[in-house]
């Protein structure tokens, strides 16, 4: 049999992992910065929590879990016969791979209400599932690195959330631009066209703008029935351009008559005001075609995408009213983001962004000829690995040239060869392989040079 793995996953090397690292630990030390604390919640979440929190649409990418033991028992004939797939779901799993973190984040705060201290600043760095369609930047399991904050209805929380982002696109690099919205402003955009009560197909429709384009963005919604004159009285809105100053003052204008919008409006200003207020350095900018398709968001929506890289949203996140209403504890208001730690990781790549260190393992090996050299070796390993220094020794007696491309090919920076002459001297011959200069140390003075 072919070794094999399942569509939209994947291995990953020892460089690789070094690399993914590297993100999640820049990502977890602005978090930590901001007050925020980890928590973990498991793979596997009850249906009944997932299904119905992402749409139509989300419900479809949902990855089941077959209930345990003899699950075709329990069905009848009829109902093998009838192939209806959602009726044959409910009775054959209970479980689903979780779809995000923000549902199970929501059930968590519920779930542990009274212990929890409100405001609470959570984050989480997990991998989640979806069954989507492979292809560049997407997978079927990858990983989110979410912050949140539940129980505050205070707007200063988006513009920190910004700032985060700002802050860790400024560690890894990476130029990056801030697409601002709220869900207010687009469910007043809606009314003003005419069809209020239609906001989900058209946020699902718009949201795909710069996927496929406003035509098409105009067939989905006209084939899901809103009238062709709603759709041409809603294109120069979503073709708004200008300063934010500029497109905040036409909508006031044109959505005049909606107290949603301008609700809408009033969060969207003060937001900005808080920003322009930091030392924010990465563009921030309204966006009327951004909708964040899921269903639980009611204020402010964001998303960040890399500048310079053809690459969909690297991160976003948005404002939640009553997510924890769902779970039997209403009122609570939240929001929070994501960043998208595989997405990073392809940035990184195709910017060449990965710093040197980020990869750096095993700092120096010691090689020796015979017994007599491994056994003078031992203690000078542990003697490193005290200093802080990731230290290895070949294990076994075998040719120099087999030891050296070991080092080599596992791009070890530094070699300790050990033979009589070292011994006797009670040193070790150093060599750099990047420069090939070798130099008689004693093993503090190999400390020192390695520590520079």
């Amino acid at each position: 049999m072919k070794p094999s793995i399942p569509k939209g996953t994947r291995d990953f090397s020892p460089v690789e992992m070094a690399k993914r690292n590297y993100i999640f630990n820049t990502i977890r030390s602005v978090f930590a910065n901001y007050g925020f604390k980890q928590i973990e919640t498991p793979s596997m979440e009850n249906l009944s929590t997932l299904m119905g929190k992402y749409g139509e649409e989300g419900d479809k990418l949902l990855f089941k879990v077959l209930n345990s033991g003899d699950w075709a028992a329990k069905l009848s004939d009829e109902e093998l016969l009838a192939k209806n797939s959602i009726k044959l779901t409910n009775k054959v799993s209970e479980k689903g791979l979780r779809y995000d973190l923000t549902v199970p984040f929501a059930r968590y705060v519920v779930q542990h209400r009274d212990e929890i201290t409100f405001p609470f600043k959570r984050f989480q760095i997990q991998p989640v599932w979806r069954a989507d369609r492979p292809q560049k930047g997407r997978y079927r399991e990858f990983f989110q690195c979410d912050a949140d904050v539940v129980g505050s209805d205070s707007l200063v929380y988006e513009a920190e959330m910004i700032e985060m982002i700002d802050q860790a696109f400024q560690k890894f690099g990476i130029d990056v631009v801030v697409k601002l919205n709220n869900r207010k402003v687009l469910a007043g955009i809606a009314e003003w066209i005419g069809e209020a009560d239609r906001i989900i197909d058209i946020t699902v429709a718009i949201d795909k703008m710069d996927k496929i384009g406003l035509d098409k963005v105009n067939e989905e919604m006209m084939a899901k029935g809103i009238p062709a004159e709603a759709v041409e009285k809603l294109k120069p809105v979503l073709l708004l351009e200008g300063s934010n100053e500029e497109k905040v003052a036409t909508l006031r204008q044109v959505l005049a008559e909606s107290a949603t919008a301008q609700k809408g409006l009033d969060e969207l200003e003060e937001v900005l005001r808080y920003v322009a207020e930091s030392d924010v350095k990465c563009e921030v900018e309204l966006d009327l075609t951004l909708a964040r398709g899921l269903n639980y968001y009611t204020g402010a929506i964001l998303e960040v995408k890399a500048l310079g890289v053809e690459m969909g949203s690297i991160s976003g996140g948005g404002r939640y009213d009553n997510l924890t209403g769902i779970f039997g504890l209403p009122g609570v208001s939240g929001v929070g983001f994501s960043f998208g730690a595989d997405r990073i990781y392809d940035v990184l790549t195709m910017l060449d962004k990965f710093p040197k260190e980020a990869t750096s393992g095993t700092q120096v090996i010691f090689l020796a000829f015979d017994q007599k050299g491994l056994d003078y070796c031992r203690p000078l390993v542990r003697q490193v690995r005290r200093a802080g220094i990731a230290a290895e020794i070949y294990p076994e007696i075998a040719k120099m040239k087999k030891q050296m491309t070991y080092a080599d090919n596992n791009q070890i920076p530094y070699v300790a060869i050990v033979g009589d002459s070292e011994i006797e001297a009670g040193k070790v011959m150093l060599k750099n392989m990047l420069s090939g200069e070798q130099q008689l140390l004693s093993v503090e003075e190999v400390i020192a040079l390695i520590r520079g």
